[in-house]
């Protein structure tokens, strides 16, 4: 399944029963590395997230009725090389040896707690009414939009309007160039 998202189509959808965001991502690696395609954990933690765009979950009340309780959003979490060239000014052994130490942390810090993901609930059941909660990101807002016609991406930037009031998110025409689709089969050649 994962594979399949990462080249097959636009987008994948298939079903689990993980009660937590978090859940659902440690859930789909470890089954990763039990086919033996992966022996490192980040690794396969890192291609899992890379597929996981939006989860949307349902819940069942007492009554049995099923609904949506969330839609949470996945964000990978880009690795950054912030290390500090600062040792170059330093006058002094132990200035240079400080500035070191301190690239020396962030670089341990990196490769022995690397986070992969964060996550925020973009549409939250409270109360028994949907609230949307936070904004999707402004990557998957554009990804989304080129993908729609014309009067779809007018009516989805109303909507983020509305309720995030703002125009991030907006695609510049250099950026996307939204083209209708075409819908329907291929007419008949006679």
């Amino acid at each position: 399944m994962i594979q399949a998202a990462q080249v097959a189509s636009k987008f994948t959808l298939f079903t689990h029963h993980a009660k937590t965001f978090p859940n659902l991502v440690t859930a789909l690696r470890n089954s990763m590395l039990r086919t033996g395609v992966f022996t490192n954990e980040k690794t396969a933690e890192e291609q899992v997230v890379q597929v996981l765009n939006f989860d949307i979950h349902l819940q069942k009340d007492f009554k049995g009725k099923r609904y949506v309780e969330r839609i949470t959003e996945c964000r990978p979490v880009e690795s950054k090389n912030d290390y500090t060239f600062e040792h170059r000014n330093e006058k002094t052994l132990e200035g240079k040896m400080d500035k070191f130490f301190d690239n020396a942390t962030r670089y341990f810090s990196k490769i022995t707690d690397k986070e992969m993901y964060t996550y925020v609930n973009i549409l939250e059941y409270i109360d028994g009414e949907y609230v949307i909660t936070n904004k999707i990101s402004d990557e998957n807002l554009i990804a989304m939009k080129n993908n729609m016609d014309v009067n779809d991406a007018e009516n989805f930037e109303k909507f983020i309007e509305r309720f995030w009031g703002d125009n991030k998110g907006k695609a510049n025409k250099k950026d996307v160039e939204v083209i209708p689709k075409k819908r329907g089969r291929k007419a008949k050649v006679q």
